[in-house]
C-alpha cells in the first residue's frame, strides 16, 4: 500500500480552510523571515536525524537554520526532492520563534526506532515515516503528542501491540498502521478517536475482533482492514458511517452475513469485500449504493440473484462477484453499462447468453462455459489421447532435466485462456490488479536462482491477482504425479533490512477441486526469496480432466514491492503418470486428402515441379537464414525472452519518429510500450549494417546472466533475419551526463548524486565480486549511468564487458572504452582486471561532485584534466573547492569521502587500488578512507587541442578521439572521445551493441 495521504479535513471544511491558510501562509512567511527555530527542536531533530542516519536537505536548513527555506514557504511537503522534510510555525512569541509542526522521513530505508526526543515536538500534528525499517515497538509516548492530526507509520518493521495511549491523540483525523509485525488486538482506547477520517490497518499483524468502541468513529471515510485474521462477526456499526467512501475488508476470518445497515453507505465509491466464512449474504444490501466505481465481492458467500436495476449504477467501472452461488438470468443491463470496463461473474451458477452487443467500454469479461475448461468439457473427453504434459509458465520452450516445458507465454490479461493446439492442456487466468498502473501477468527475473539444478525453468513466471488454472485434457484415467515449481523472484530477501523486503506472498492450491494447501508462501516455504522449491502430489484422474488451481484468498501484503503487486505465482508444473500408458501421447496428424483424377494431376504436375522446385529454393534460404538466428542465441546459457519483430513493431507503432528516444551510429532507439502495458526502451540495428552480432550477443549473454538493483534491467531480444533488437526497461530520467553536464531541467542534489555514487559502486561490486562468472565492464562513463524514476543508478552498455576468470591475474586484450575513463595498464599494455573499472569509477565520482567532465575546454589551464585539478587541490588541503557550487548545504564528510575513494580508486598501480566492496565500505562510512599517499596516474600531456595533431604520441595514437555520434547525448563539448579506428589494433568499426540504445532507456 503506498499511502498517499488524502486531505486530512471534511470536505465541509475545505473552503473555510483554504482562506484560513492563505491568511496563515502570509502572516507566517513575512514574520518567518527573523524567526529562529526553538533551540531545544533543533538539537531534538539532530539527535533523531543522527540516530537515523539521515540528514536535511538543500531546500531548508539553510545556513543551519532548519526552519527555513521550505520550511516555511508555501510549498508542498511532497515536493520532489524535499525529502526528509518539515514544516514549520513561525506565528509563536510575536514571531520570534520557529516550532517544528510537520516531519516526513518518507521511503528513505532508514532504520532505527522513534526516540523520546520526539517529544520536544509539542505543536507537531503530523508525522509521516512510512517506507522504512523502523523497528521496535510504537512507543506509549506517542500519546503525549497531544496536537497530532495525522500519524503514519505503514511499511515499516515495528512490533509489539498497538499501545492504547493512542486514544489520548483526539484531533487525529488519519491513522495508518498498515504493513507491520504488530501483534495483539486493537485498543477499545481508539474508539476516543472520535475525529478519525481515515484508518489503514492492512498486513499489520492483528486479530480479534473489531472494538465496539469503533461504533464512534462515525466521520471515518477510508477504513483499510485486508491481510490481518480479524475474527467475529462483520461490524454492523459500519453501517452507521454513512460519510465512508472506501471500504475493504479482504483477506480476514470475519463471519457473514453482510450487514443490511451497509445500505446506508450512499456515498461509497470503493467496495472491497471477500474471503467471509459460514454464512452467506445477497445482494440486498447494496440496493442504495449508486456512487460505486469499485464493487469487489470476490470469494464473499453471495447467494441469490443478480440485482435487476443493476444498470441503475451509472458509475461503475469494476464489478467482480466471481467466486459465489449466485444463481439465475445475467442481467442484460450490464452489457450496456457506458461506465463498465471490468465484469467478473465466473464459478457462479448463472444462466443466460451475453447480448449480441456491449458497451464500448467494457474491456474484459468472464462468465461461466470457457468450452474445454469446464467439468463437461468437450475436448477429448471419453477418448483419451495423453499420459503427461509439462508446460514452461510464461515463458519459451524450455528443455530441461530431460523433460521439454512446452511454452506457455502468450500474452494474457484479465480475463484470458488458452488452449494448447494439441488440446493436451490449457490455461485460464482471472483477476484484475488493483490500484496499479502497467501490470504484468509474467514475471520474469535474471536472477540465479537457487535450490535447484535446473534454473532455467525459473526465468520467467505466470502471475495473476486473482486466479491462475491449468488444465490437463484428455488424460487416460489412473494415478498422477504433479510437480509444481516455484521460486519467489520479485520479493526482496529479508536480510536485507529495507521496506521492501516486508512482503508476503500467500495463496492456495487446489487440485481436481480439493485444497491441497491454504497460505502457501513459497519464500518461506524455500527459506528465502530467489531460491526454488517444488511441491510434489499424486491425484487420480478419473474423468479425462485434471485441474490445477492456483487461488488468492485476499491474504499477502498488496503493494510490495509494487503497489498492487499480489496474487498466485507459478514457474513450471509437470504432470507424469505413476501407471503404465496404453495412449501414444502424440496428437493425432492431419488426415491426407483424396488426389484428384489422374488427368488433372497431369496437366498440373509439371507447372508444380516448377513452382515446388522455386518455392522449396526460397524456403531453404528462409530456414537457413532463421537457423543462422537461432544459432546467434544458442551459445548462451541465460537464454532471455524472445520478442517477435511484429510485437515491437507494434508496441512502438510502427517505429513511429514520434517515439524515437536517439539516434546512435549503428541505429535508433525507440519507446514502446508492450501489451501488457510495460514501457521499454528497443534498440534496433540499422538494417543497412551488417556488423555488430558478437557485441550484440555479448551483451545478451552478459546481462541475462546478472540482476542487481543498480544494473539496467534486459527484458528480451529480437532475432529474426537481418534484424537485431534489444529490449530494455525505459529510465525516464535518463543518463547521469545528460542530469549533471546537460540541460534537461533535472536538479541532482547532493544527497542525489552521493546516493548515485553509492548505487554505482554497488552495481560494480556486483559485477566484479558476487555475480558468475566474474565481470569487467570496461566503459564505466557517466552516459552509462542511466537514472530511474526514483533517481537510482543502474549501469548500462555491457556490450564491452569481459567475463573474467578468477584463476588469471588478468586479461590481455585489445584496448576498447572512452578516453578519460581508461585506466594506464589497460590503455597502454591492454592488461584488463576489474581493477580497470575501479580506476574508471574514480573518474566518474569526480565528475559527479564536481560537475565537471574529466575533460573540459574552457577551463583555465590547470583544470584541463579533472582528475589533476582535484589532486592540486588536495595537496592543497582545499578538497571541497572542487564540488560543484550549485550543491547547497552538502554533507562535507561525505564530499571528502568521495574525493578521498576517487583519488584511492585512480592510482597508477592497479594493486593499490581498492576493490569495489571496500569503496562501498568506505562511502558508506563503514570503514575509514585510506590515506592517499601518492599521485593518482594520469597523463599531463592529454590536451585535447593535441590529440588530433600530426605528431602524436604512443598514447594519442592507441586512444584518439573519435568524431562517432555518442548515443546517449549529443552536446558541443563531448568529452566522451571513443576510440579512434585508424590508431587501434581494435576493430571498432563494428558497432558495440552499447550503442544501440541511446538514451532514456
Amino acid at each position: 500500500m503506498d499511502l498517499r495521504v488524502k486531505s486530512l479535513l471534511h470536505p465541509s471544511t475545505v473552503e473555510l480552510w483554504c482562506v484560513y491558510f492563505i491568511f496563515f501562509s502570509l502572516l507566517h512567511t513575512s514574520s518567518a523571515q527573523n524567526a529562529t527555530t526553538d533551540p531545544a527542536e533543533v538539537r531534538a531533530l539532530n539527535s533523531i536525524f543522527q540516530q537515523w542516519d539521515t540528514r536535511s536537505v538543500a531546500l531548508w536548513n539553510i545556513s543551519g537554520e532548519p526552519c527555513s527555506g521550505t520550511a516555511i514557504d508555501q510549498s508542498d511537503l511532497d515536493a520532489a526532492g524535499n525529502n526528509p522534510a518539515i514544516k514549520c510555525d513561525c506565528t509563536y512569541d510575536n514571531g520570534n520563534t520557529c516550532h517544528i509542526i510537520r516531519l516526513k522521513v518518507y521511503d528513505l530505508n532508514r532504520q532505527g526506532v522513534i526516540p523520546e526526543e520526539i517529544l520536544t515536538f509539542k505543536k507537531l500534528v503530523f508525522l509521516k515515516i512510512d517506507k522504512n525499517y523502523f523497528t521496535g515497538p510504537l512507543p506509549a509516548f506517542i500519546g503525549n503528542l497531544t496536537a497530532l492530526r495525522g500519524l503514519s507509520i505503514a511499511h515499516n518493521a515495528f512490533s509489539g501491540t498497538i499501545p492504547k495511549e493512542l486514544g489520548n491523540l483526539k484531533d487525529l483525523t488519519l491513522l495508518s498502521l498498515g504493513v507491520n509485525n504488530f501483534s495483539g488486538t486493537l485498543p477499545p482506547e481508539l474508539g476516543n478517536l472520535v475525529k478519525l477520517e481515515q484508518i489503514y490497518i492492512n498486513s499489520c499483524g492483528l486479530d480479534g475482533e473489531i472494538p465496539s468502541t469503533f461504533a464512534n468513529l462515525t466521520r471515518m471515510r477510508i477504513l483499510w482492514a485486508f491481510d490481518n485474521p480479524f475474527t467475529g462477526k462483520i461490524p454492523d456499526f459500519i453501517g452507521n458511517w454513512t460519510e465512508l467512501t472506501t471500504l475493504r475488508l479482504q483477506g480476514n476470518s470475519f463471519e457473514g452475513p453482510i450487514p443490511s445497515s451497509f445500505s446506508k453507505l450512499v456515498s461509497l465509491t470503493t467496495l472491497r469485500l471477500s474471503d467471509f466464512h459460514n454464512v452467506s449474504s445477497t445482494l440486498d444490501f447494496m440496493k442504495n449504493m449508486k456512487n460505486l466505481t469499485d464493487l469487489v465481492l470476490r470469494n464473499a458467500l453471495i447467494t441469490g440473484t443478480i440485482p435487476p436495476d443493476i444498470g441503475e449504477y451509472q458509475t461503475l467501472k469494476i464489478l467482480d462477484l466471481s467466486f459465489n452461488n449466485l444463481t439465475g438470468e445475467i442481467p442484460g443491463a450490464l452489457f450496456t453499462l457506458s461506465s463498465l470496463e471490468y465484469l467478473f461473474l465466473g464459478n457462479n451458477s448463472l444462466s443466460g447468453t451475453i447480448p449480441s452487443q456491449k458497451s464500448d467500454s467494457l474491456q474484459n469479461i468472464v462468465i461461466p462455459g470457457l468450452n474445454c475448461l469446464q467439468r463437461d468439457f468437450p475436448c477429448n473427453k471419453n477418448a483419451p489421447r495423453y499420459a503427461n504434459f509439462s508446460i514452461k509458465c510464461g515463458g519459451p520452450e524450455t528443455p530441461s532435466g530431460g523433460i521439454l516445458y512446452e511454452a506457455e507465454n502468450s500474452s494474457m490479461g484479465p480475463a484470458s485462456f488458452q488452449v494448447a493446439t494439441s488440446q493436451k492442456w490449457a490455461v485460464s487466468i482471472v483477476g484484475l490488479f488493483a490500484d496499479r498502473q502497467n501490470p504484468s501477468y509474467i514475471e520474469d527475473t535474471l536472477s540465479q536462482i537457487a535450490g535447484t539444478n535446473t534454473p532455467e525453468l525459473y526465468l520467467t513466471s505466470r502471475v495473476s491477482p486473482s486466479s491462475i488454472r491449468y488444465y490437463g485434457l484428455g488424460l487416460q484415467n489412473g494415478i498422477y504425479n504433479i510437480s509444481l515449481l516455484f521460486a519467489e523472484t520479485s520479493l526482496k530477501h529479508r536480510s536485507s533490512r529495507i521496506w521492501e523486503s516486508n512482503g508476503r506472498r500467500v495463496f492456495d492450491i487446489y487440485i481436481q477441486g480439493v485444497r491441497q494447501l491454504e497460505d502457501f508462501d513459497i519464500s518461506e516455504e524455500a527459506g528465502g526469496v530467489e531460491r526454488a522449491t517444488t511441491k510434489h502430489y499424486n491425484v487420480n484422474v478419473t474423468e479425462n480432466h485434471l485441474e490445477i488451481h492456483l487461488f488468492w484468498a485476499g491474504k499477502g501484503t498488496c503493494c510490495t514491492p509494487l503497489q498492487g503487486y499480489y496474487g498466485p505465482i507459478i514457474s513450471a508444473l509437470s504432470v507424469v503418470s505413476a501407471f503404465r500408458p496404453t495412449v501414444s501421447g502424440i496428437p493425432p496428424g492431419i488426415p491426407k486428402k483424396k488426389s484428384r483424377p489422374g488427368l488433372i494431376i497431369g496437366i498440373s504436375v509439371s507447372a508444380g515441379v516448377i513452382s515446388f522446385v522455386l518455392i522449396f529454393a526460397f524456403l531453404y534460404m528462409k530456414r537457413q537464414q532463421s537457423k543462422r538466428d537461432e544459432e546467434v542465441l544458442s551459445g548462451i546459457g541465460h537464454r532471455p525472452y524472445t520478442f517477435s519483430y511484429a510485437e515491437l513493431r507494434m508496441a512502438t507503432q510502427d517505429f513511429c519518429p514520434s517515439n524515437q528516444l536517439g539516434e546512435g551510429g549503428y541505429g535508433p532507439v525507440y519507446k514502446g510500450t508492450l501489451p501488457d502495458g510495460r514501457e521499454v526502451a528497443v534498440k534496433q540495428l540499422s538494417l543497412a549494417s551488417n556488423q555488430g552480432k558478437n557485441e550484440f550477443i555479448a551483451e545478451i549473454a552478459i546481462i541475462s546472466a546478472v540482476q542487481h538493483r543498480n544494473l539496467v534491467k534486459l527484458h528480451g531480444c529480437c532475432i529474426e533475419g537481418n534484424r537485431r533488437l534489444l529490449v530494455y526497461e525505459y529510465l525516464e530520467n535518463k543518463s547521469v551526463d545528460k542530469a549533471i553536464f546537460g540541460k534537461t531541467g533535472l536538479h541532482l542534489d547532493w544527497p542525489t548524486r552521493f546516493n548515485i555514487c553509492l548505487g554505482t559502486a554497488r552495481g560494480l561490486a556486483y559485477l566484479h565480486e558476487e555475480s558468475r562468472p566474474r565481470i569487467v565492464h570496461r566503459d564505466v562513463k557517466a552516459s552509462n549511468i542511466l537514472l530511474d524514476a526514483e533517481l537510482c543508478p543502474k549501469i548500462s552498455d555491457f556490450g564491452l564487458a569481459k567475463l573474467y576468470d578468477d584463476k588469471k591475474s588478468h586479461i590481455s586484450t585489445r584496448v576498447a572504452g572512452t578516453i578519460g575513463y581508461l585506466a594506464p595498464e589497460y590503455a597502454m599494455r591492454g592488461h584488463l582486471t576489474e581493477k580497470a573499472d575501479v580506476f574508471s569509477f574514480g573518474v566518474l565520482a569526480l565528475e559527479i561532485l564536481s560537475g565537471i567532465p574529466n575533460f573540459e575546454h574552457n577551463l583555465v589551464e590547470n583544470r584541463i584534466y579533472l582528475l589533476g585539478w582535484a589532486w592540486t587541490l588536495y595537496e592543497n588541503n582545499q578538497s571541497l573547492a572542487l564540488v560543484d557550487p550549485i550543491l547547497m548545504g552538502f554533507d562535507e564528510d561525505e564530499a571528502l569521502r568521495v574525493i578521498g575513494v576517487a583519488l584511492l580508486c585512480t592510482q597508477a598501480s592497479p594493486i593499490t587500488r581498492p576493490t569495489m566492496s571496500r569503496v562501498v565500505a568506505m562511502l558508506s562510512g563503514d570503514i575509514e578512507v585510506s590515506p592517499v599517499t601518492a599521485k593518482p596516474s594520469y597523463l599531463s600531456d592529454w590536451d585535447l587541442k593535441d590529440i588530433n595533431s600530426e605528431t602524436k604520441t604512443f598514447a594519442e595514437s592507441e586512444i584518439s578521439s573519435s568524431k562517432t555520434q555518442d548515443t546517449h547525448y549529443n552536446k558541443p563539448n563531448d568529452n566522451n572521445q571513443v576510440v579512434d579506428p585508424a590508431h587501434t589494433p581494435l576493430n571498432i568499426t563494428e558497432p558495440r551493441v552499447s550503442d544501440l540504445i541511446g538514451e532514456g532507456r
